[in-house]
């Protein structure tokens, strides 16, 4: 897998430790996909249900696709041999780099995977073993091999087996970093079967580029590889058959020569491998992908020192375009899988390269430019599409399928390959993606938030890792003796860019008194009750401060109810002008993300607020990817049982009605018309398209219990709630919340502050 040293600058060792430690030890677990609540499932699941399709793939094996897992499930296998930059480590210590792959597969194409580690060195011992398993798998993906055993142990796997057996450190290198070959080539006027390429390395990744680069038209006699004692070529006597079938004719003898007028070089080998005069020397506007992590061979700024014009790539992600294989492998097995494909040949990788190239010349969307700090825009600094780009997971695999099918090793072939985009379109939920985007956001532009509750331990350790992640500045609140106590308990020392305010003696005291009772004289208080208040309650001193605009964000709720903490921001901060402020709870599970609202302010909302919750919580969820469908709940359908409560939903809908919203909506209604379509079906008239996915409850009381109950029943999770529609970005946090989940909010809360008006 890709590294990058800005990820490893945020990460330290023990937190990578206790990642992998805390709860659950590992990255994966197995769900159940199938009911297993009585007597009768556990009949059908297993004895003596699970007969009957045993009985039928035995006498027809492509029957495992149906009843199985298999089609949809793939093997991530290594041996520890070549573990990232580490070396042999062994099988047992690669176990979380293949829990790791396996996690990216779910993640980014929906394909399930287990990890298998084989603790053998044995090349044919390797070979025998992962053959023999290969019933109970639709794909191999094998990982960290060293060479020149990985050559053998895929072309021999790939001849004994009739399912895709893939060396991701070989083609996935080699297949994005095409994709990035065929946009600079694109944007320089070069063609490349004309153009001149150095491969500095001769391990996997190099020999697989070569090979890749042939296969998609350039010719041989214009590519040179290059290993630790120069260039590969025909009159070398220490090549091992890989190496020399890439031997070039040349004069060259070292990579110094071989550069020397070249258009393009790739690095797939150590840090400072390529130097300012070696770039000075190639071709003009030369491109270089200088690919060793976590160093590259030149930097990007040295390569643009020594030749203004450059195009270049590495693989880190603090740089422009990436060489990611995220961006490959994923969704080349999703491909092959969909089409039972029984191999992954040259056709399906140049069509995944293609399309990752295409993609990038495309206009990006908001959500990507979101991830950047820079709009993302076709040219030398983008040429390679985002990690996060939403469209990859419809766009490479349906590439990738109909090569699969042009080139005949597709055994299920697709009749309809829009009908199949759209479906990829929907497999995975767009909110992880937004999510993920919104980090990226926050990191590319900080900001400073306020934790109100600064002598928690919790808090404090949640201010160092916001700052450690390079979100921003954190602040917090509380007396200094007490916060250096926590951090002496913790064994922790306190970052230089976090800062400590005593409410009580703080130097913004008086100030912040001042404006608050300003605010607040009319409302029954004295100054010296407002001096009171800011001394004593450090959300009123952090909302102050908020509302000064001496922060951008602010976050509480860890030792006090939402509701107190509620009112005492309410003091120093109004709702936005033209907005309602709600609460919005995200209910994520591995299908979708439905929003819920209102689920922490309006205790029984009128009809003007039932609509303008459901507006705010329409445009929130666009923004996280999602096309709004909205249900205004009830306890009735469309007025059975007509109830006086429904009186006031029903008025909700005529004025959303009357304002012409851009979004489907329609209630009153039950969650079960809401979400189930044949429940819908009764109801031929009813607006929503599809399943709801914005839940506006008719009261604080339902939409609390739901969104508290839902996680613990569903097995999902749930972000929130939210809190919208204020003036300055606050974010309140449940008394039980963990860490990551106060980082999340405050990140949450950065972004928020970013794109609220005024703020």
């Amino acid at each position: 897998m890709p590294d990058s040293e800005a990820a490893s600058a945020r990460i330290t060792a023990e937190e990578a430790l206790a990642l992998h430690a805390t709860g659950r030890p590992g990255k994966l677990e197995t769900r159940i996909s199938k009911p297993l609540v009585t007597a009768r499932d556990l009949s059908l699941a297993y004895s003596p249900g699970v007969a009957e399709p045993c009985l039928r793939i035995a006498r027809d094996p492509a029957l495992a696709y149906e009843y199985t897992t298999r089609g949809n499930m793939v093997a991530v296998i290594s041996n520890g041999t070549a573990v990232l930059g580490l070396g042999n480590l062994g099988a047992l210590a690669s176990k979380p780099v293949m829990e790791g792959k396996v996690a990216l597969f779910k993640r980014f194409a929906d394909v399930d995977g287990i990890d298998l580690e084989i603790s053998t060195e044995d090349t044919e011992e390797f070979i025998n073993c992962v053959r023999f398993l290969g019933p109970g798998f639709g794909g191999i993906n094998l990982e960290d091999i060293r060479a020149p055993e990985c050559f053998i142990i895929e072309q021999r796997l790939r001849e004994l087996m009739d399912i895709p057996v893939f060396h991701d450190d070989q083609h996935g290198t080699a297949i994005v970093a095409a994709a990035g070959l065929i946009n600079a080539c694109h944007l320089t006027n070069r063609d490349l079967s004309e153009t001149r390429l150095v491969v500095n390395g001769a391990g996997a990744a190099a020999i697989a580029c070569v090979e890749l680069i042939k296969a998609m038209g350039a010719r041989s006699e214009n590519i040179i590889l290059c290993d630790t004692k120069g260039v590969v070529h025909r009159g070398r006597h220490d090549l091992n058959q890989w190496k020399s079938a890439h031997a070039s004719d040349t004069a060259a003898r070292t990579l110094a020569e071989a550069l020397a007028g070249a258009d393009a070089v790739f690095g797939l080998s150590v840090k400072g491998a390529v130097t300012q005069d070696m770039v000075r020397g190639m071709a003009d506007h030369p491109v270089i992908f200088a690919m060793a992590n976590p160093d590259p061979e030149i930097t990007p700024e040295e390569a643009r020192a020594a030749c203004p014009t450059a195009i270049i790539a590495t693989g880190r992600s603090d740089y422009p375009n990436q060489v990611n294989n995220v961006l490959g492998f994923p969704y080349i097995f999703r491909g092959a899988l969909d089409v039972r494909a029984s191999t992954i040949n040259d056709a399906m990788k140049i069509a995944a390269a293609q399309a990752l190239a295409a993609l990038a010349r495309e206009d990006v969307p908001d959500e990507v430019h979101a991830a950047s700090a820079r709009q993302l825009r076709f040219g030398p600094d983008y040429i390679i599409p985002n990690a996060f780009d939403p469209r990859l997971i419809f766009r490479i695999p349906t590439a990738v399928a109909q090569a699969a099918m042009d080139s005949g090793v597709a055994r299920k072939p697709l009749t309809d390959l829009r009908r199949y985009t759209r479906d990829l379109s929907g497999r995975l939920d767009r909110t992880a993606n937004a999510l993920d985007m919104i980090m990226e956001s926050v990191r590319a532009s900080p900001k400073t938030v306020v934790f109100a509750e600064g002598e928690d331990e919790k808090i404090v350790r949640a201010a160092i890792d916001y700052a450690r992640r390079g979100f921003g500045r954190p602040i917090l609140i509380g007396r200094e003796d007490r916060v250096h106590a926590a951090l002496q308990k913790l064994g922790l020392r306190l970052p230089d860019e976090i800062e400590i305010h005593n409410a009580r003696v703080s130097s913004h005291n008086a100030a912040y008194t001042d404006m608050l009772y300003a605010r607040l004289q009319r409302r029954g208080l004295l100054h010296r009750d407002v001096q009171r208040m800011v001394n004593q309650d450090r959300n009123v001193f952090a909302a102050a401060m908020l509302a000064s605009g001496d922060a951008d964000a602010m976050v509480t709720g860890l030792t006090r109810s939402r509701a107190v903490a509620l009112d005492a921001v309410n003091r120093a901060i109004d709702p936005l002008p033209g907005h309602i402020p709600f609460g919005l709870t995200l209910m994520l599970s591995s299908r979708e993300t439905i929003f819920i609202a209102d689920t922490l302010i309006h205790e029984r909302p009128s009809p003007m607020q039932l609509a303008d919750i459901a507006v705010g919580a329409a445009t929130h969820a666009r923004r996280l990817g999602h096309e709004p469908r909205v249900a205004l709940l009830s306890h009735s359908t469309f007025g059975q049982p007509m109830h006086t409560t429904v009186h006031g939903i029903r008025e909700a809908v005529a004025i959303l009605e009357q304002r012409g919203v851009d979004f489907e909506f329609d209630g009153d209604m039950s969650p079960d018309v809401a979400l189930e379509p044949r429940v819908r079906a009764l109801y031929p008239f009813c607006r929503l398209s599809a399943n709801a996915n914005v839940l506006v409850m008719p009261g604080l009381h339902s939409a609390h219990i739901v969104s508290r109950l839902a996680p613990r029943l569903g097995g999902g999770s749930s972000i929130g709630p939210l809190l919208l529609g204020m003036s300055r970005a606050v974010q309140l946090i449940s008394m039980d919340a963990s860490v990551s989940t106060i980082v999340d909010m405050a990140a949450l809360a950065a972004h928020q502050a970013a794109n609220t008006p005024g703020s």
